[in-house]
This record gives structure tokens, C-alpha cells and sequence, in this order.
């Protein structure tokens, strides 16, 4: 596989992270910059090794994967969506500092790398090289999501709490495109 095709590959696993990431920066006020690097470190790594595990599973699992990964991304996004709705209509007065959560940022990095789990099973069945892919995926990948955290951060300095709200529908946007592109 050529370098552009590979790094197209890259650019489009990693917008699902770009995305998340820009909601998280929206969310997230507390350690802002510890925040980005741990999102960026997190979503380039998951998006690193999903591809291999897609890979070493090859033709076995296939079925069973493609059949599930859209419905559960979905439902991950759309719940920690909601929940930054939810937390966007609470009252400035009772305004807790959000942090970065160790669950939520796993859930998240499942969420938005479960393509790259049928990217890597693809790489196998074409009998790829995988190194030169993973490291392109990871190092794009955090790349946009750094700049992502960055980009929400600033929009929510620009247009206050209501932004959470946005970020929501982003989230659970992704959810739905992922459902009707494994639909379609």
C-alpha cells in the first residue's frame, strides 16, 4: 500500500477523534493542557492498536465485528452525548469544574477506533505490511485530536456553556453516521 493511500486512511480514521476531541476541549476546563496530551495520547494509541487487533484476527472474526461496531459506537457516543447536553442546561451557580475521566476518555477511545478494528481486519485480507499504517493512524490521529481539544477549548471561551450543547450533538452526530454508513 502507497504512502497517499495510507495517509488518507489516517486523515479519515482520524476524524471521528478530531470530532471528540473538539467536544472534549468544549467540556473539559480543568488541567486543559494535561487533558489534550492525555485525549491526544489515548486516541492516537487506541487508533494504533485497534488496526492490529483487526489484523491478528483476520478472516475468523470478521462477520461478527462488522455486524456489531457501528451499533455500539453508537450507543457510547450517544450516551456521553446526552449526558453533555444534559450537564449544558445545569445552572451556572451549581457549575462543577469538569475533569477528565478515565472511564469516559476509555469509552471514548473505543468509540471513535472502532472503524480503525475494520481497517486492520481489511490490511490483513490484503496481506499488508502493518507497520507503516499504525504508526501513520497513531501519529495523525493525535496530531488532530491535540488541535481538536485546542480548537473546542477556544469556541467554548467564545460562546460559553450553551457550546456544550453542540459538542452533545456532535457526539451523537458521529453515533448516527457511523450507524447509517454500516447501514447503507
Amino acid at each position: 500500500m502507497d504512502i497517499p493511500t495510507i495517509t488518507l486512511i489516517a486523515f479519515s480514521l482520524a476524524m471521528d477523534a478530531f470530532a471528540v476531541s473538539i467536544a472534549n476541549g468544549i467540556t473539559i476546563t480543568h488541567k486543559r493542557n494535561r487533558s489534550a496530551l492525555t485525549i491526544a495520547l489515548f486516541f492516537g494509541a487506541f487508533q494504533m492498536f485497534m488496526p492490529i487487533i483487526g489484523w491478528l484476527a483476520g478472516l475468523g472474526l470478521e462477520e461478527f465485528i462488522m455486524g456489531v461496531d457501528h451499533w455500539i459506537a453508537l450507543i457510547l457516543l450517544s450516551l456521553i452525548g446526552s449526558k453533555m447536553i444534559y450537564d449544558s442546561t445545569k445552572k451556572e451557580a451549581k457549575k462543577i469544574e469538569n475533569r477528565l475521566k478515565i472511564i469516559t476518555l476509555l469509552t471514548l477511545s473505543v468509540a471513535t477506533s472502532i472503524d480503525a478494528l475494520a481497517v486492520g481486519l481489511s490490511f490483513a485480507f490484503l496481506q499488508t505490511y502493518i507497520a507503516t499504517p499504525i504508526i501513520m493512524i497513531g501519529i495523525v490521529t493525535f496530531t488532530l485530536s491535540l488541535m481538536g481539544f485546542f480548537f473546542g477549548n477556544t469556541a467554548r471561551n467564545l460562546f460559553g456553556n450553551k457550546i456544550k450543547i453542540i459538542g452533545g450533538l456532535i457526539l451523537i452526530g458521529i453515533g448516527i453516521r457511523i450507524l447509517i454508513e454500516h447501514l447503507v
